[in-house]
């Protein structure tokens, strides 16, 4: 063995995760793990510490102790750290039971499923039988509501100061959001009954500290008096006492211990109620008795001392007598543990966990006496499984009884770890997944998203009735598809859901969950094509000059040009006068990639990323690739934005890019706090080309690899998706363009091109999900080159031709039709010599992307050099209009006279 020193341990114990930080009502369960390889040292040390993060103080760590290996996400026991002397402490005599086999006592199992990262800000409260509130992993609120013919979604978000939301809650009728940092909000109606947030600030009575108090996480009582209680970010334990006339009563917190959790509020006896220490010790507290905290603590040498999760219990009355009450935690090691008080006398039960498996949340749930087994309970683990553990009164009698059910997850998602579900009826549970999405875990033909959430008839439960998952869409805020619901009469009313006057069957309706398509799918798990490895291999320049040649800046002022020396041209409207500027720079200039806020991205010859902006009245170069994790790229979005809409400035904007090695690079620039993140690749497949970023669907990327099949990464998530594609379509390495009619609704299509030249669409739309059209070429002996767009209305696409020509697609009542747009001066006949004013002019259109100039306009590069443009007369038809000459073409026809308007 090697030993290691102080230095590096401490490095591994800095590494560690903190305490388990749990919102009680967001239902936080936290582990970090170590990322190292697979080392062995030589234990000396007694005592080990870990730094909480949350009250920036060293606490020291319970053994065993694992350390973890983590590789993708995969992670592994490295070592543990075992105890070197047995402990001595006093505590109280009680009995300890153990109901399951455990390969070691108190030790955490190592998961050969591997472990998912916690979904900090995602919670789910039931409001009512027909109304669930959803905080989202983007921070945003939103509510799926029955308006009594389907299911709709209403947005409900904080105010841009407010920040983010981890959690709502409902006391006497009054709504109220807690913010991550910390801060309560109440929903109030204004004079014209629209709802809106008003910051609730807790006050105390006179004499009481005046300092801000910052909120971590909160949980209703479960008695009459329906009383909030929260803990605060410093461990304190506080009272809210109605809503209307808030009094607010502070209990501080245990002695020598603080409070990380509230697992539990007066489910046992009215105003007892139990929290969970930083250290993992399990407290009780009763204003009615002296001292009112009291400690739980474990026998002397008993099984493995275990240390508490700080995570919300789950109450069971009367399971061993009339009298007795049960509580069901989790420690931090993943285990189910209960805490039981039966004749006056509490008493640890380890109920363990499922082989291979680490639990990391409980979902309580209603007891169904009609059932041969009313009592259980439904466990998350670490890996995003869903257990269902069959609680036994007396586990020592009936070895042959199966405790754990397997209900695994939904195809092709996991089960957000350390987040508790929440039951809507008998049989019917909803679960948060770590994609963003929710699921609906429920017996076969009493749920799903076309169900009502009224109970049936009959709710007993059939033994060949088993569970199934149905998956429920999420809003564009988390990055899918759900619409919001309108305020105009039909089946999507936000308040009160009617038929359509046409009889058309509600959108929810067309769906079949039976047979449900799998449009995305886990790149992990899906099979590659056998040839999938020769296309992973990154081209030399990758074209990028006719990608990026043309960046516009502003709408009809001025746009980039690049020219085929890597030289950079701006065209400038300045007092109704065109002129060309030249901005010099000590690197040749590739591409252009990007534009936010006014400032220019582009890559040099280097692939640096470099930023052309102005400064008072300056204009100045940023090396982004010289900042702290600079990477060098070689592509970026293809469009920045809808024309003729206003760009609304958010603390996560942020560009993505093509690293040189197939990796998708996320590059924050909102705010100017530079910052650059690895978003890696799909795994075994390296990206060719950004389709579309965050036009189509907010916090998508869409993206096309090496091996021509289409992916999509999440950016608030942080996952990649694969989208199911026929082993037969092949889409090329370019850049595409998104087309959507309207961002009140989520119809719209990405437009790109096949293999072999062909238009292929990807359209969306509720009724029917996810759809593969190719609409081929525009004509038998023409193939599409370059890449697609742009788009305008919704409803109208520019393509190149091989034969030099420009190409509109466009829809004409419903139809498709293709139009020919030719080139300028199509009238040019190259056998008339007395017509060719300069052999070195030829104005068709070459294979450079064109960009949009106006609402009503779009520019292109001609093969000669200049740039010719085109104006819509109406939809449908669009004219050529001028030629633009360029300093870089050597067909000076127009140049002079461009220059001079």
């Amino acid at each position: 063995m090697t030993a290691i020193s102080p230095v590096f341990l401490l490095c591994l114990v800095l590494s560690l995760s903190s305490t388990v930080d749990s919102d009680v009502d967001s239902d936080c369960y936290t582990s970090q793990y170590l990322r190292q390889g697979d080392r062995k040292f030589e234990q000396k040390n007694k005592k080990f510490f870990e730094f909480n993060d949350q009250f920036n103080t060293w606490v020291e760590v319970e053994l065993p102790y694992d350390l973890f290996s983590c590789i993708n996400g995969a992670c592994k026991v490295a070592y543990s750290i075992q105890e070197s002397i047995a402990k001595t402490r006093e505590g109280e005599e009680e009995e300890v039971v153990v109901s399951v086999e455990k390969d070691a006592p108190g030790k955490k199992g190592s998961s050969s499923y591997g472990f998912l990262p916690l979904r900090r800000r995602i919670s789910l409260r039931k409001m009512s039988e027909i109304s669930v509130w959803v905080t989202g992993e983007s921070g945003s609120i939103y509510e799926r509501f029955w308006n009594g013919l389907q299911w709709v979604i209403a947005p409900h978000e904080l105010p841009l100061f407010a920040g983010y939301a981890v959690s709502v809650f409902m006391i006497n009728h009054t709504i109220l959001a807690l913010s991550e940092a910390g801060q309560l909000y109440q929903m109030q109606l204004t004079e014209d009954s629209q709802p809106v947030w008003a910051e609730f600030v807790p006050e105390f009575d006179r004499g009481a500290s005046r300092e801000t108090v910052q909120l971590d996480s909160g949980v209703i009582s479960n008695d009459n008096d329906r009383r909030m209680y929260f803990c605060t970010k410093n461990g304190q334990l506080l009272e809210l006492l109605g809503a209307d006339h808030p009094r607010w009563a502070n209990h501080g917190r245990p002695p020598g211990a603080n409070v990380t959790a509230i697992t539990d509020a007066a489910s046992v006896r009215p105003g007892l109620l139990f929290t969970v220490s930083g250290a993992g010790d399990l407290y009780e507290y009763d204003p009615t008795t002296k001292p009112p905290w009291k400690k739980h603590i474990h026998q002397q040498g008993s099984v493995g001392e275990y240390s508490l999760a700080s995570f919300k219990a789950c109450i069971v009355h009367s399971l061993i007598g009339a009298h007795s009450v049960s509580l069901f935690l989790l420690t931090k090691n993943g285990e189910l543990i209960e805490r039981r008080m039966h004749q006056r006398k509490w008493k640890w039960v380890v109920h363990g966990n499922p082989k291979g498996h680490q639990l990391t949340s409980i979902t309580c749930i209603s007891q169904d006496e009609a059932n041969e087994n009313p009592n259980s309970l439904f466990v998350t683990t670490s890996a995003g499984f869903v257990f269902e553990y069959h609680i036994q009164k007396y586990p020592d009698r009936d070895l042959e009884v199966i405790k754990w059910q397997n209900h695994n997850h939904p195809p092709y998602a996991k089960v957000a770890t350390g987040k508790s579900g929440l039951q809507l009826q008998l049989g019917r549970m909803i679960f948060p997944l770590d994609d963003g999405r929710l699921a609906e875990l429920h017996l076969s033909s009493l749920g799903g998203e076309t169900l009502s959430p009224y109970p049936p008839i009959s709710t007993r439960r059939k033994s060949s009735i088993k569970y199934v998952w149905s998956l429920l869409d999420a809003p564009e805020t988390e990055g899918w598809n759900a619409e919001y619901c309108t305020e105009q009469s039909g089946p999507t009313n936000c308040i009160l859901g009617t038929k359509d006057e046409t009889g058309e069957i509600p959108i929810s309706r067309w769906r079949k969950d039976s047979k449900t398509q799998h449009y995305y799918l886990s790149p992990a798990d899906s099979n590659p094509n056998p040839g999938d490895q020769d296309y992973n291999v990154i081209p030399d320049k990758w074209d990028i000059k006719k990608l990026f040649r043309l960046r516009l800046m502003q709408e009809e002022k001025s746009f980039f040009l690049i020219t085929e020396n890597n030289v950079i041209f701006e065209y400038l409207n300045t007092e109704n006068t065109w002129f060309w500027l030249r901005h010099e720079h000590s690197t040749g200039i590739e591409g252009a990639v990007g534009n936010y806020n006014g400032s220019l991205f582009v890559v040099d010859e280097d692939g640096s990323l470099l930023i052309r902006e102005r400064s008072s009245s300056d204009l100045t170069w940023i090396n982004c690739t010289a900042l702290r994790r600079g990477k060098q790229v070689i592509a970026g979005p293809p469009w920045d934005g809808a024309l003729g809409q206003a760009p609304r400035a958010k603390p996560e904007d942020a560009i993505f890019f093509v690293s040189k090695n197939g990796r998708l690079l996320q590059f924050t620039v909102a705010l100017r706090k530079f910052k650059w993140k690895d978003c890696r690749n799909p795994p075994g497949v390296k990206i060719a080309s950004i389709v579309d970023q965050e036009g189509f669907r907010g916090n998508i990327v869409f993206v096309v690899g090496q091996n021509g099949r289409l992916f999509q990464y999440n950016k608030v998530t942080e996952l990649w998706h694969q989208h199911y594609q026929s082993q037969h379509l092949v889409l090329s390495r370019l850049p595409g363009t998104a087309m959507r009619s309207s961002m009140a609704s989520s119809k719209g299509s990405l437009f790109m091109l096949s293999e072999d030249g062909g238009l292929v669409e990807y359209k969306w739309s509720s009724m029917e999900g996810w759809n593969w059209i190719e609409h081929g070429p525009p004509d038998t002996t023409v193939v599409l080159v370059g890449a697609p767009g742009p788009c305008f209305g919704g409803n109208e696409l520019f393509l190149i031709g091989s034969d030099g020509n420009v190409y509109l697609r466009y829809l004409d009542r419903g139809e498709w039709k293709w139009r020919d747009c030719g080139f300028p001066y199509t009238a040019y006949d190259e056998t008339d010599e007395e017509d060719v004013i300069d052999r070195n002019c030829d104005p068709k259109v070459s294979n450079t992307r064109p960009i949009p100039f106006s609402e009503d306009s779009v520019i292109f590069e001609l093969r000669d050099g200049r740039l010719g443009e085109m104006r819509q007369v109406e939809v449908g038809n669009w004219m050529w209009s001028r030629i633009i000459g360029t300093p870089s073409s050597l067909c000076v026809t127009n140049f002079w006279a461009s220059w001079a308007m």
